[in-house]
């Protein structure tokens, strides 16, 4: 009996052995395969995190820096279910892409979110510099993703 636990042990213990080595070996394999930096560079979906904007959104800036002047920018917005911004513009067009849910889009100072137009997945939208708009959404969360050129300033604008 002694005999059969002690090989039972020797073989649990070869077994936990090779199995650890063969993950370490994937592992290595594993950055043999990482596209060349010089080619591209990404970032996994555990490297992304969001920060919120408000508390009715959060974002995360996938490239650029939409705060500096003349920086091309790409940024995920997602957007809360029940939550708006109020009438604003910007000084510097911006191009949206509706990439899940629907977002709602309203005009002018007038704040009205039963006035919003839908915008489905799949939608683009182009802001306009300058003019005044409001948008966000209804009964589900969005995302959409904003691209333009820094930096982003939102000048409120509603009419009371």
């Amino acid at each position: 009996m002694m005999f059969r636990s002690s090989i039972s042990r020797r073989v649990l213990s070869t077994v936990v052995l090779a199995l650890s080595l063969q993950m370490i070996a994937l592992r290595a394999g594993d950055s043999d395969k990482l596209p060349d930096p010089k080619v591209l560079t990404f970032r996994l979906p555990q490297d992304i995190k969001w920060e919120n904007k408000t508390s009715g959104s959060q974002e995360i800036v996938l490239f650029g820096d939409p705060n500096q002047a003349g920086s091309e920018y790409g940024v995920l917005h997602k957007w809360f279910p029940h939550s708006m911004s109020r009438p604003h513009f910007h000084q510097n067009d911006r191009y949206i892409y509706v990439i899940s849910g629907t977002w709602w889009v309203g005009s002018g100072p007038k704040y009205d979110p039963d006035s919003t137009y839908p915008m489905p997945a799949g939608s683009f939208v182009h802001h306009i510099a300058n003019q005044i708009h409001y948008d966000g959404a209804k009964d589900a969360e969005c995302l959409i993703l904003i691209t333009g050129i820094g930096p982003v300033k939102s000048t409120a604008a509603e009419q009371k």
